[in-house]
């Protein structure tokens, strides 16, 4: 039976590490007034009929702190490249000038600094979500082994050790947001 529970805990540990990762490329898509190429990241772009990742039909740079530089490596792509980016929801402005584009990152404003600080914590929430509800799932999961025969105390010590699991993974979901919110308000 301890085999068992020991599945059970490892599958939650690997289950909120998840919820952990899925926030971090979440928190790497809210811009905080630098360019940086992974701002770009999810855009996909019509690449002769099917879609595909920008990053795999161009190289992404940044030359300044406040420019994206992409370089197509077809230059029949930046029509298409140009239209993903405008459609994309991003608020980005792409300027071409035929071999490559330009995306100038304008400066955060105090009031879409907050914006930004809200939405990483709305983001922060939801991993917290994500991991009491696996810990919701596996206490369920024990409560069920217990009727099957595992005793009080192994469901006991599991429960304590899925709650050290809950609270660590929500110390690296507040750590990640003070470290977001710090780099959003830094100017």
């Amino acid at each position: 039976m301890t085999e068992e529970v020991q599945m059970y805990l490892e599958d939650t540990k690997e289950k909120m590490e998840a919820a952990v990762d899925h926030l971090e490329n979440e928190l790497l898509k809210i811009r905080a007034g630098k360019a940086n190429p992974s701002m770009l990241n999810g855009i996909m772009v019509d690449y002769y009929g099917s879609m595909t990742a920008l990053s795999q039909i161009a190289n992404l740079s940044v030359p300044d702190p406040r420019t994206i530089a992409i370089q197509p490596w077809e230059r029949a792509m930046i029509a298409p490249i140009e239209k993903a980016i405008m459609n994309s929801n991003l608020g980005f402005n792409p300027d071409n000038n035929g071999e490559y584009i330009r995306i100038n990152i304008p400066a955060l404003t105090e009031e879409r600094r907050s914006e930004l600080v809200k939405q990483a914590k709305s983001e922060c929430e939801h991993a917290k979500v994500s991991i009491r509800n696996v810990r919701r799932d596996t206490n369920v999961e024990l409560k069920k082994l217990v009727k099957e025969g595992l005793s009080e105390d192994l469901e006991k010590d599991a429960e304590a050790e899925v709650q050290k699991l809950t609270d660590i993974h929500g110390k690296k979901v507040d750590d990640l947001f003070a470290e977001k919110e710090k780099t959003i308000m830094t100017i």
